[in-house]
């Protein structure tokens, strides 16, 4: 049987080692990967050689520099600055070398703060972002866009999927790098340990997400990457654009937090800091498009918190380093 190399760029980070985990138990996929110490996805001519000389037949882009709001916040310029080039990279060595197929992998937080809810693909453009990771989510439309652009003008199959608020394996679980559902997990087991008697939450708890464990997220751009071309086209006209990816299920963030309290075990108080930022009122995909193309989440969130956090205790020495 003759394999497909399949590039997944970004392997090691929480969506990339998600879909080598899928991918690896297929019978026809030659995995290939590059640490950032082998192939410096920022470097055009790096990426353009590796191109170049793989042979690669699909590439899945899950590369990027990613953070809560306090990270975006803090490295507006690196948020935009490094997921611009390493798109803008790949996406052109990959056009250059021959690749027809890739799968660009973008984030909720290209659609505008207030977005009519659930959120649309039509959404795109249609009004002001969310100013705390504003800069992130330009280079992600902008990925978008390179995708189309390429369809459109080169005959590829480039396509987007825009995953919501992920969590699971290989998240970050930074105490202040952080996105809300690792940092809180991190919290409130340390809470735990040192039996504080609460944990203060940032915002005022009100905010409504949506979460979708990484395993799901990974299942999701498979089954969007092996659709056939007529089927993909047909749920993403006229631009041949994105295709949202998540639940369709949101709860509060005070909601996530109790759930997230009683899945470590801590027994202490929540308390919410109202003067720290909530960021968007409200983030829930309207997941439509996916579902009539045959695919639909299957760990709701209390089970991926507990095999979230299971993963975290098996692997909290390697976060003191």
């Amino acid at each position: 049987m003759s394999k497909k190399r399949v590039f997944v760029a970004g392997h090691r980070g929480m969506v990339g080692s998600a879909i080598c985990r899928q991918l690896a138990q297929r019978q026809d996929v030659e995995l290939v990967t590059r640490s950032r110490r082998e192939l410096d996805l920022t470097s055009q001519a790096a990426v353009a050689a590796f191109f170049a000389n793989q042979q690669i037949d699909e590439v899945y882009l899950a590369a990027a520099k990613v953070g809560g709001i306090h990270a975006n916040n803090t490295y507006p310029a690196e948020f935009i600055y490094e997921n611009l080039v390493m798109e803008c990279n790949i996406i052109q060595a990959a056009h250059q070398s021959g690749v027809q197929k890739l799968l660009f992998l973008g984030s909720s937080c290209i659609y505008p703060k207030l977005a009519e809810q659930p959120m649309t693909e039509a959404a795109l453009l249609t009004g002001i972002l969310e100013p705390t990771n504003e800069p992130y989510a330009i280079a992600k439309i902008a990925g978008i866009k390179l995708c189309e652009s390429y369809n459109r003008q080169y005959g590829r199959d480039y396509r987007s999927v825009m995953p919501t608020n992920l969590y699971g394996e290989n998240d970050n679980f930074h105490p202040e790098n952080s996105h809300v559902i690792p940092a809180l997990m991190r919290r409130f087991h340390e809470a735990k340990l040192n039996n504080s008697t609460e944990v203060v939450v940032w915002g005022s708890g009100t905010p409504m997400r949506e979460f979708l464990h990484v395993d799901d997220m990974a299942a999701a751009s498979v089954h969007v990457m092996e659709l056939d071309s007529a089927t993909y086209q047909a749920h993403t006209q006229p631009m041949l654009s994105h295709i949202n990816v998540g639940t369709g299920v949101d709860c509060t963030i005070r909601e996530m937090a109790e759930t997230m309290a009683a899945v470590v075990g801590f027994t202490g108080k929540i308390v919410f800091d109202a003067s720290k930022p909530d960021g968007t009122p409200r983030k829930l995909m309207d997941v439509s498009r996916l579902a009539q193309l045959g695919w639909r989440y299957r760990i709701d969130l209390r089970a991926g918190l507990a095999m979230t956090y299971q993963w975290f205790l098996e692997h909290q020495d390697d976060f003191r380093k």
